[in-house]
């Protein structure tokens, strides 16, 4: 199974710039969308059923034009989960999961920590979702979490470690991605590239992109049971649709 998963920092944008012709030739067989910025009424959702994608999904947030997950599928999910059944969680349209054989996927989209109160909102979702999440596995183990987490995990993964003080490399915050993972998830792109030093996002300012001053923000987080499946991990930085750009996993059912 083919899983991309990106974070398109507003799907009507991303269209508008070729995000359909993309996904065409991208052709996963699960795309995990963060960031829609839309309700699904905004959308013509015939573009996405053309691309081959009949079965689609969209978690909005309350707030229009905000936040916002979605799930598109070329295999129809037994199952789909919209959110978590935590309010202060889903008002934002942050989780959104699609249960297939074997398998289940989840879309994420965790806050960012901008000021104050974003951070501890941040903070809260983050105990809470590690909470949820240890409860889902006990039903679910084959578990796939892909998403933008809004925190670089290693010095690696951001190209200035000396940014200690600012929401995304806060020492909490890679704790928390630390503990996650140590919880029993892997780190799909880290266990197949271990030294390799890639971003997934680079701010608007100062021609980041162009000089590669980014941070590695999404993560395909893949359960230990499904380890010895994990067949392909890569960050494909050459999509422009987004200031983040997809990432991709392959799982062997």
């Amino acid at each position: 199974m083919k899983i991309i998963s990106y974070n398109v920092n507003g799907i009507r944008a991303a269209i508008n710039k070729g995000f359909i012709d993309w996904l065409k030739s991208a052709n996963p067989d699960v795309i995990c969308l963060q960031e829609i910025k839309a309700m699904k009424e905004q959308l013509d959702v015939t573009l996405f059923e053309d691309a081959g994608y009949k079965y689609n999904y969209w978690f909005s947030a309350e707030k229009k034009g905000y936040s916002g997950v979605a799930i598109l599928s070329k295999i129809k999910p037994n199952h789909v989960e919209y959110g978590t059944g935590i309010a202060s969680m889903d008002f934002e349209g942050r989780n959104l999961r699609a249960d297939f054989d074997g398998i289940s996927i989840m879309s994420l989209y965790l806050p960012s920590g901008t000021n104050d109160a974003r951070l501890n909102h941040k903070l809260e979702y983050m105990d809470m979702f590690q909470e949820y999440i240890n409860n889902l596995k006990k039903e679910i183990p084959n578990l796939v979490i892909c998403g933008d987490y809004n925190i670089c995990h290693e010095e690696i993964d951001i190209h200035n470690p000396k940014m200690k003080g600012v929401s995304g490399f806060l020492p909490v915050e890679r704790a928390w991605i630390g503990a996650f993972i140590d919880s029993g998830f892997i780190d799909s792109f880290r266990y197949l590239n271990a030294n390799l030093q890639q971003y997934s996002w680079w701010s608007y300012r100062a021609n980041a992109r162009a000089n590669n001053k980014g941070w590695r923000l999404d993560y395909a987080m893949v359960s230990k049971p499904l380890q010895e499946n994990i067949k392909r991990a890569v960050i494909l930085h050459d999509a422009i649709h987004s200031d983040h750009c997809p990432i991709l996993v392959s799982i062997e059912k």
